[in-house]
């Protein structure tokens, strides 16, 4: 039992660093639209959570940071004994500033 515990925490953490850097390939490098960026990454199958400072209309809006959030996953054993992880959902933060 044990065992199984420590192969299911290390498939976690490098599933973990694993969705991080795909966060930072992902995201958009220089400067660009605030919709673009969202775009961008729902393509790539992100949940995006937009943080605002300001009061402008969103065109007028820059991006500020894009951070990773929360990714979920299951792992299962079934069928043939060895563990598959799948990713059921993975969320990103995009902070604007307007």
């Amino acid at each position: 039992m044990k065992s199984s515990v420590a192969v299911s925490f290390t498939i976690t953490a490098a599933a973990s660093a694993t969705a991080l850097a795909a966060v930072a390939s992902a995201a958009p490098t220089g400067p660009s639209s605030v919709d673009q960026t969202v775009q961008t990454l729902e393509a790539g199958g992100y949940n995006v959570i937009v943080n605002r400072s300001g009061a402008a209309p969103l065109s007028q809006c820059t991006v500020s940071a894009v951070r990773p959030g929360q990714t979920h996953s299951t792992d299962d054993s079934r069928g043939g004994g060895s563990i598959n992880t799948t990713v059921t959902s993975k969320t990103v933060y995009v902070d604007v500033a307007c």
